[in-house]
């Protein structure tokens, strides 16, 4: 077991006290609604996060890129330690999707940690990197394409071709930019209706392994992307159908129930899928969780807390 002086110790502690930080600063400092200055400067953390990361990933010499994606994780932890408080409020109440967010603020500066541990052991840890590198990637797309005017073009793409479909098989369907109409149905497409966000996670999860061949990423791509573009138009036309033949106070359950259970036992599948062809994810996801077994100054101290109480 490797053994930590007192100062590394009190430093190690600094991954579960500044992230506590963050967040009471997102809770007090940043309500909801944003101001519109503050709105518009945030993007700043989180594009610098995600680079400092991506460098950190890609580039060769350990030690720069281990401080690279521990000063990454940290910008990135901050951006969303600012968004806790839109993502309970602008879902009316989600405490889910906020409490999620708290929690992953401290799972980023754990995986941040272990690039400390890295640092001070110089050891490379594959599946660290990976994680590092696949948030970069998918984070990076998934914000180019939203905060630019591609997003208003794909979101009215999605509605038009999800208004085709359903008019395929119905009729009475009309499509006014984002907008699909359907019996006494309208609804809104936005840009979580697009699937990017589920598209650009198995992006992130295949480009970055280094011991994968180009010819099963792209085998890979083709079997996941292509397939939860199509099933999201078909999710899109679905929840239109519904609240057409019934009324608009089905829209939740047809939304919240139906569309994203259906989406969520399709993503399961083609992860399954993606694990068969590339097990390499499979094995990059299990190795993060084994994180805790490199008995850091954290895991050694808890450790010892639980031995004294048992």
């Amino acid at each position: 077991m490797v053994r930590y002086g007192n100062s590394e110790k009190a430093f190690a502690w600094l991954f579960i006290f500044i992230p506590t930080i963050f967040i009471i600063i997102g809770l007090v400092f940043f309500p909801y609604p944003l101001l519109g200055g503050i709105e518009v400067i945030l993007p700043l953390p989180l594009f610098i996060g995600l680079l400092l990361l991506g460098l950190g990933s890609f580039l060769k010499k350990e030690k720069v890129t281990n401080k690279l994606k521990i000063a990454g994780w940290t910008v990135f932890s901050f951006y969303w330690s600012t968004q806790i408080n839109s993502l309970y409020f602008a879902e009316q109440g989600d405490f889910i999707n906020a409490f999620l967010c708290i929690i992953g603020i401290y799972v980023l500066f754990y995986i941040a940690y272990h690039e400390w541990i890295s640092l001070k052991r110089n050891e490379k840890v594959e599946c660290i990197n990976w994680i590092a590198g696949a948030t970069a990637i998918a984070g990076l797309i998934y914000s180019i394409i939203e905060l630019t005017p591609l997003a208003i073009w794909l979101i009215e793409i999605v509605a038009g071709q999800s208004g085709w479909l359903l008019n395929f098989f119905t009729g009475n369907v009309s499509v006014d930019g984002r907008y699909i109409s359907y019996n006494l149905a309208h609804i809104r497409i936005i840009f979580a209706c697009t699937a990017v966000q589920s598209m650009v996670i198995f992006i992130g999860l295949i480009l970055p392994l280094k011991k994968v061949n180009k010819k099963r990423k792209i085998f890979g791509l083709l079997v996941t992307v292509i397939p939860i573009y199509f099933l999201n138009l078909v999710r899109n036309a679905g929840i239109t159908y519904l609240v057409g033949i019934y009324d608009n106070d089905f829209f939740n359950i047809a939304h919240n129930i139906i569309g994203k259970g259906g989406s969520l036992i399709a993503l399961v599948i083609l992860l399954l899928i993606v694990i068969k062809i590339i097990p390499e994810v499979f094995d990059e996801i299990i190795n993060l969780t084994y994180l805790y077994k490199r008995n850091g100054p954290i895991e050694i101290t808890i450790k010892k807390f639980v031995w004294r109480k048992n």
